[in-house]
């Protein structure tokens, strides 16, 4: 036990009282700085609760995208003649002019309007879709922060846009679903190109309920 005498003036008693403090400050009752405590791991999201929230986005995205190919077919005067169609004839005049462009139409309305669902989404206070929000997951950057509406956009263009592409998007969505499941980190392609990861909710984080 070491005792301070307040107003000691005497340098031997001011050689006591630093040979004190080093002393406790040596024993650890005093610190000058405390540790900070280490960063708890950040929950990454699996395979199977993200593609769980995927089907429920895609279900949503389906609603508009089939109110818009309803009109455009029947603006386009192309209703009847797909539904009358019989496989193995020739197309009419109707469905060759106008078959093309409609399937172009149809394929950049699906991808804008899954770019704004998904960007506006995951860059809005929730950092997630309606199907992320679901099931208590959001999406963050590489330090577990909130994402703008850029990033958000390149994680988009990085994963559901390059899967619009015909044949080589099938097989980059398949490759980019198994980094999920398999990938120690569970990040797909896109997660890593646009430097986002996928996460539960949890007391750290900045999910919004």
């Amino acid at each position: 036990m070491y005792i301070f005498v307040l107003g000691a003036r005497s340098p031997r008693s001011l050689r006591f009282t630093a040979k004190a403090l080093e002393n406790l400050l040596e024993e650890k009752i005093l610190t000058p700085h405390d540790n900070p405590p280490a960063a708890a791991p950040l929950p990454h999201a699996g395979f199977w609760i993200r593609s769980v929230a995927a089907i429920i986005d895609l279900i949503l995205l389906v609603v508009p995208f089939a109110i818009f190919v309803s009109f455009s077919a029947a603006a386009m005067g192309i209703s009847n003649p797909f539904f009358n169609h019989r496989a193995g004839t020739p197309l009419n005049e109707t469905l060759t002019q106008w078959g093309p462009t409609f399937l172009f139409l149809c394929v950049c309305f699906f991808a804008a309007e899954s770019w704004l669902y998904f960007a506006l989404s995951e860059s809005s206070r929730w950092h997630a879709t309606l199907g992320k929000r679901f099931l208590g997951l959001y999406v963050a950057d590489a330090a577990g922060k909130p994402v703008d509406f850029w990033r958000a956009s390149l994680r988009f263009c990085g994963g559901r846009l390059l899967a619009h592409i015909p044949v080589l998007g099938g097989y980059y969505f398949v490759i980019d679903c198994l980094f999920v499941g398999l990938a120690p980190s569970k990040r797909a392609l896109h997660d890593m190109l646009s430097g986002c990861l996928v996460l539960r909710e949890g007391a750290h984080s900045s999910f919004v309920r």
